[in-house]
């Protein structure tokens, strides 16, 4: 299985200071960092908690047209929304405190019920969500609609 990679430059102490993170495996493209907006209301530019969930929308929504189709379905189309949340950390600093999972399917050959169990195997099986485990918090919002 392949190794993907990201870099990040970065220049400055915390609060004054910047990067830039590199998607080098695809080289899709380079983002600017800063901890100042990576902590503020409105986002300007990525932070490692949007790339976060970008990982897990994508890595959910191939786990659960898996899921889908592994109990007898046939998944037509997920839409899939990640929201991470950084918050304190009770012993000092931040942590991501809670991750939402919001789904909405089209899937013919499977009902509701089997469709939130496929849900839920994606939510525990996927790679993404395998490597966030000491997430405290995962919430999943799945749909069939």
């Amino acid at each position: 299985m392949p190794t993907r990679s990201a870099r990040t430059t970065w220049a400055g102490g915390l609060q004054d200071g910047s990067g830039q993170v590199e998607l080098v495996s695809s080289n899709v493209g380079k983002f600017d960092v800063s901890f100042p907006r990576r902590v503020a209301d409105t986002a300007e530019g990525t932070s490692p908690e949007e790339l976060i969930a970008a990982a897990h929308s994508s890595c959910y929504s191939m786990a659960l047209s898996a899921e889908i189709a592994n109990a007898g379905g046939t998944p037509e189309s997920l839409d899939v929304t990640a929201d991470v949340t950084l918050g304190p950390d009770p012993e000092g600093g931040f942590r991501i405190s809670k991750i939402k999972l919001t789904v909405r399917a089209v899937a013919s050959g499977i009902g509701a019920e089997g469709f939130y169990a496929a849900a839920t195997a994606a939510k525990h099986g996927c790679p993404v969500s395998k490597a966030l485990a000491g997430v405290a918090e995962v919430e999943l919002d799945a749909e069939i609609i």
